[in-house]
């Protein structure tokens, strides 16, 4: 099967309302970040709150994430991210009003950190569904659930292009309060319909199938949620470094323009690596794409304007999607079945907890030495992913090939159809 043909029959499983709710209904969280280090640090003058009511809200996140995956492995996700969008956009309206009031800086982040606490991983969880959508394709299932993380990976770049990008054009029209408040109403339609959508059932129809739900964290999963932290970095750090960029060149708006460049090169990646060929693995896809991420991000220690920020970012982010769908396929496939939705949503949230390391350890750095220092974070970050999978390429093919069984028929029967 090829990709075209592979991508055409995903789209037939799951319905073309499906696909646009579930990517929709992760824009709210990409555009959570940047449009909360923009409220903060405008309303403030300071990057370093900013950052920090940014990293709480992410820190806040990471930590939820999993619980909620994990509950959604139990229950099923329509009840939990119904409940996550409803919460979630009332938090954001809250932190508008927070900020708009002059609130104490401990109260601002605070807002931030209980936002973030109840925000849904609408991408992880949408990776989810695909294993028992595609359950009746027999022996094509392995290369369309690949399509599917292939697809999965692109749309979550895309959306942390359009999402800044709708931050960008907020603050350009009204303000950074209107960008949070366009994300909280995205958040209750979208997510809401994502949570209702027929095919949340099936999470919890396979959820605990032969009885057992089988060990989440081994050594193979612990290097993969480590290297979801340092992508997490590299995000937070180019996002704060593009926002000090911006700032100084008197258009704070930009800086989601600019860091949205980092999505659109890496959706277009994400979406040409389904055309790898499936005898290259994915733990070598990794360790290509963490070298790409290293050479690529080199420039940006050069870079003093928003033009050659935007190209040196666009660039860069033609490595980040293949980087990203290598880590989250080679987890779906050393995870038991029933442990996906947790698996998934803790990736998620080591990226966050990197955006939060990078963005607070970059914005301390750009208040005393401007937008190169924080993108040292950047390149500290892809060094790091380079040193990982260099080393652990021999845990990660064991755990690969151990966990590349097909899926059992006992596991498929009890998958419900969508009816």
């Amino acid at each position: 099967m090829t990709p075209l043909a592979s991508y055409r029959r995903l789209l037939e499983l799951a319905g073309p309302t499906y696909v646009l709710v579930a990517f929709v209904g992760r824009l709210p969280l990409a555009m959570s970040q940047l449009g909360t280090l923009l409220l903060v640090s405008t309303a403030s003058g300071s990057y370093g709150l900013g950052g920090l009511s940014a990293g709480a809200l992410a820190v806040a996140n990471a930590l939820g994430a999993p619980v909620a995956g994990s509950l959604a492995d139990r229950v099923g996700q329509r009840h939990v991210v119904l409940v996550q969008s409803l919460l979630g956009a009332t938090g954001l309206a809250a932190l508008v009003l927070v900020v708009g009031r002059d609130a104490a800086d401990v109260a601002v982040v605070l807002t931030a950190a209980a936002t973030g606490l109840v925000l849904p991983q609408v991408g992880p969880l949408a990776r989810v569904r695909w294993r028992p959508l595609t359950r009746s394709t027999g022996e094509h299932q392995r290369r369309l659930v690949d399509a599917a993380f292939s697809y999965e990976g692109a749309a979550d770049e895309a959306s942390f292009a359009i999402g800044p990008a709708l931050v960008g054009l907020s603050v350009a029209v009204a303000s950074p309060s209107g960008a949070l408040l366009l994300a909280a109403v995205l958040l209750a339609v979208f997510g809401s319909a994502f949570a209702l959508d027929p095919s949340a059932r099936l999470t919890h129809a396979t959820a605990h199938p032969l009885g057992g739900a089988g060990r989440l964290v081994g050594a193979a999963f612990v290097v993969l949620v480590v290297a979801q932290l340092t992508i997490g970095t590299l995000f937070g750090a180019t996002q704060t470094g593009a926002t000090v960029l911006a700032t100084d060149a008197g258009r704070p708006g930009a800086a989601g323009l600019v860091h949205a460049t980092l999505g659109v090169g890496s959706a277009i990646a994400g979406l040409a690596t389904a055309y790898v060929p499936e005898r290259v693995s994915h733990q070598r896809r990794a360790l290509a794409a963490a070298c790409a991420l290293l050479v690529l991000s080199l420039p940006l220690l050069l870079v003093g304007s928003l033009l050659t920020a935007a190209a040196t970012v666009l660039l860069l982010g033609f490595a980040v999607a293949p980087y990203m769908i290598a880590v989250f396929s080679l987890a779906e496939r050393v995870v038991p079945p029933a442990r996906v939705g947790a698996a998934m949503t803790m990736l998620a949230s080591a990226t966050g907890m990197g955006y939060a390391l990078g963005s607070s350890l970059a914005g301390r750095l750009a208040d005393q030495s401007g937008a190169t220092a924080a993108f040292c974070v950047t390149v500290g970050a892809t060094v790091l992913a380079v040193g990982l999978m260099s080393t652990q390429q021999r845990r990660l093919d064991r755990a690969a090939r151990a966990g590349t069984a097909p899926l059992a028929p006992e596991v498929a029967a009890a998958s419900t159809p969508l009816g």
